[in-house]
Parts: C-alpha cells; structure tokens; sequence
C-alpha cells in the first residue's frame, strides 16, 4: 500500500484520550492501514485492516515501528469492514496499550511498546477520509 493518503502532524494526544477516525472503503480496497505514532519512522500502532493483501483474507494486522524497523505482528480474528461502506475507528491511547474500538462494538488492544508522551502523528492509507476528530 503506498502511503498516498492523509497525513496529519503536530497532534498532542496523550495517554487517556481518544483519535476517532471516519472514512470510506472503497470497493476494490485490498486493504487500509492507520498508523499512530510520533512520524513515519516510529509507530506504536501500525493498524492494518487487509481484504486480501499479503496473503491474508480478512485480517486486522496490528505491529509497531522503531526507527524504521517492524515488531512482531499481532493477528486479530475479528473484521467486521466490507468494501464500498464507511467505518468510524476509535484509538483509544493508554500507557501501557492502544484500544481500537470498531464500529461493529469489537475492540482490537495493542500492546504499547515504546513510550512516548503524546502520539503527535496519523496517517491514513487506503481509506478514504471522511473526518477526524481528537477527544
């Protein structure tokens, strides 16, 4: 997936809140990924939905990023997206893990591997993007 989509910077979220991201799947979307962190070299959440990418088929992929270098991938059972409709995610950001909260009413947790102050940056790649709203 290349990383064509929204990029935001200067965020201040910190532990505690929440990052509720809407967008629209398109109908041939292989699969979309949100990334959380503080720039596009460190993630502490890589948030990978995949229709049929990467050999998976309905598989929420969810790893890290430090400087540069992926973590171990964590594989969720759960998937409720379908190609053509709109999702609201919400990204819980705690201190020791993220809460995603799926709008089917699933939550995905994500272990938080290296500490950081605040998730100063998101990004958005095969979605396309409706609203973002930090609480």
């Amino acid at each position: 997936m290349a990383a064509d989509g929204v990029v935001l910077k200067n965020l201040d979220l910190k532990p505690g809140h929440c990052v509720e991201i809407k967008g629209f799947i398109p109908p041939d979307c292989k699969g979309f990924a949100v990334n959380l962190g503080e720039n596009g070299s460190n993630y502490i959440l890589h948030f990978n939905a995949r229709f049929d990418l990467h050999g998976d088929i309905q598989k929420i992929v969810c790893n890290s990023k430090e400087a540069n270098a992926w973590g171990t991938e964590q594989r969720e059972d759960v998937f409720p997206f379908q190609q053509g409709s709109e999702t609201t995610i919400c990204f819980e950001y705690q201190t020791d893990k993220v809460i995603v909260k799926l709008s089917s009413g699933d939550q995905v947790s994500f272990p938080v591997r290296m500490a950081l102050p605040a998730i100063s940056f998101v990004s958005l790649e095969g979605l396309q993007f409706k609203s973002i709203t930090a609480e």
